[in-house]
């Protein structure tokens, strides 16, 4: 007779196998009843409704979302294809925003099927998928994306989105429209429909935007068949930001717009920066001095169980992975040297920074070197090979109860330069300060240590307009969390500004 482990190790050789197909998505019929109870009582699935499951982790809290939005977008595309085979697709809006590189997961999920049953479902966390009855877009005008997701292509989505979608996702229409480098496939869309009240709202729509090219060509290509066209600009306010007329990246374009909309909202908020510090060696002694307060705040944010002894244990160089079996296998240990080595290294950025270098020039050069430092200790107890430190992160990354999705790794190294273009050319001390930090965690180049290292910027940046080291104290962590989800996954940088405002 088999043992419980026995037989939990079966399961999971189950699931094992679905998922090295790329099941993420589980309807019931793929699994047995045996094994699906098993492993949703031992916390390896989760059910998201009746009849579907997904792959979870047994160290997840009760109640945690992580599983559930890293899986959405999948699970997504596998149940629609699973209910309608082909003859879905989502919304205008839905695909615009994805197209846009939004990939946040929504409260609820407009779809368009032939089939539907004009009813909500209900999925975890608050979450759903409305489905309507209604007619498909050609085959022509749709795309497929890596989750299987049916989506109207660009061009469609353009041409098939309401008007109030400019006023309510201004980022989102800017960014998909910044994507175009001619106007013709959306002319040839708009002569096909006769859509000429639509045509007027998309020629000034690409005005607000700076492109008047596309705008004067798909004008004059209505005007020419006969269309009566009345421009009318769907925002609500002018764009005031040039996109390249060669880039092509809705994850770069999106970024320079959600900076320059941000930044308007930091000022108003953040106080007025106090300048250089006069005397630098007073200022240096007091970042050394918050060491220790910083040290432990900063790694019990991130889930490390560290104190003050530990802290100066590993200060003082008494931790010996090398010769000590014990430290080499404590993991907290570990975190709190690795600190403490990157620490160094910020030290020196700011040093290099009050020497009125341009501080993001000098985060660009040595974040890496943070990076490095800060799992340095993995690599000599042989948790992580030296090639794990190489680089930004080749792998897909969550965050944990976080609805924002952060940008694939091929977006990671398109928006890296982008981001620090964007800290060199700021001119505000307080901008630098709250979108540096929060862009940094935003992107999340690492596979781990994000949020340390976007502390660590953000107060290489309080240095470099003359503000004091801030420490992010650990009882305000929700409300820290809060505040970066308000901003990553709603657009609104007020709370996080408002918040790292309260700690000076």
């Amino acid at each position: 007779m088999a043992t419980p482990s026995e037989n939990l190790a079966a399961s999971l050789q189950v699931l094992q196998e679905l998922q090295l197909r790329g099941t993420i998505a589980i309807p019931s019929h793929l699994i047995s009843r045996t094994h699906r109870e098993r492993l949703v009582k031992k916390g390896f699935l989760r059910e998201v409704m009746r009849g579907w499951y997904i792959p979870a982790r047994p160290d997840e809290t009760p109640g945690e979302s992580t599983s559930w939005y890293a899986s959405y977008w999948t699970f997504i595309g596998a149940y629609l294809t699973e209910r309608f085979g082909e003859n879905w697709c989502l919304s205008p809006e839905e695909s615009a925003k994805l197209h846009a590189a939004n990939r946040t997961v929504p409260v609820q999920l407009l779809v368009r099927a032939p089939q539907g049953r004009n009813q909500i479902t209900d999925l975890l966390f608050h979450t759903s998928i409305l489905e309507i009855r209604a007619t498909l877009p050609d085959n022509r005008q749709t795309v497929i994306d890596d989750d299987r997701l049916r989506l109207y292509n660009t061009a469609a989505a353009v041409v098939n989105i309401s008007e109030s979608f400019y006023q309510q996702y201004p980022t989102d229409a800017r960014t998909l429209l910044s994507t175009f480098r001619d106007g013709s496939e959306i002319l040839a869309l708009l002569l096909d429909g006769g859509k000429s009240v639509v045509a007027g709202r998309i020629v000034g729509a690409f005005r607000n935007i700076n492109r008047p090219k596309i705008a004067d060509d798909i004008l004059e290509g209505l005007l020419t068949a006969g269309y009566n066209v009345r421009e009318l600009d769907p925002f609500i306010h002018k764009s005031f930001l040039t996109f390249g007329q060669r880039e092509k990246s809705p994850y770069v374009n999106r970024l320079r717009l959600m900076w320059h909309e941000m930044r308007s909202e930091v000022i108003k908020i953040f106080p007025a920066a106090p300048g250089m510090p006069k005397d630098k060696i007073a200022y240096l002694q007091q970042i050394e001095d918050n060491y220790a307060n910083d040290a432990y705040n900063s790694l019990s944010i991130e889930g490390y169980r560290v104190n003050t002894e530990l802290i100066e244990r590993v200060r003082k160089g008494h931790w010996q992975p090398v010769i000590d079996e014990q430290d080499r296998q404590h993991r907290d240990a570990m975190a709190a040297r690795g600190y403490w080595q990157a620490f160094q290294q910020v030290q020196q950025s700011i040093e290099s920074i009050l020497a009125e270098k341009n501080p993001g020039h000098a985060i660009d050069r040595d974040h890496g070197n943070w990076y490095r430092e800060m799992f340095a200790p993995s690599v000599t107890a042989g948790i992580l090979k030296s090639s794990d430190l190489a680089g930004y992160r080749n792998q897909p990354i969550y965050i944990r109860q976080s609805k924002h999705v952060p940008p694939s790794r091929e977006a990671v190294r398109d928006l890296m330069p982008v981001f620090f273009d964007l800290l060199s050319q700021e001119e505000n001390a307080g901008v630098r300060v709250v979108l540096g930090h929060f862009f940094f965690v935003f992107i999340h180049p690492y596979n781990d240590g994000n949020g340390r290292i976007g502390r660590f910027l953000m107060n290489a940046m309080m240095a470099a307009g003359g503000y004091p080291w801030t420490v992010i104290p650990l009882e305000r962590r929700s409300e820290y969390m809060t505040a970066l989800e308000s901003a990553s996954a709603d657009g609104d940088i007020v709370p996080f500004a408002t918040f790292l405002a309260s700690l000076l």
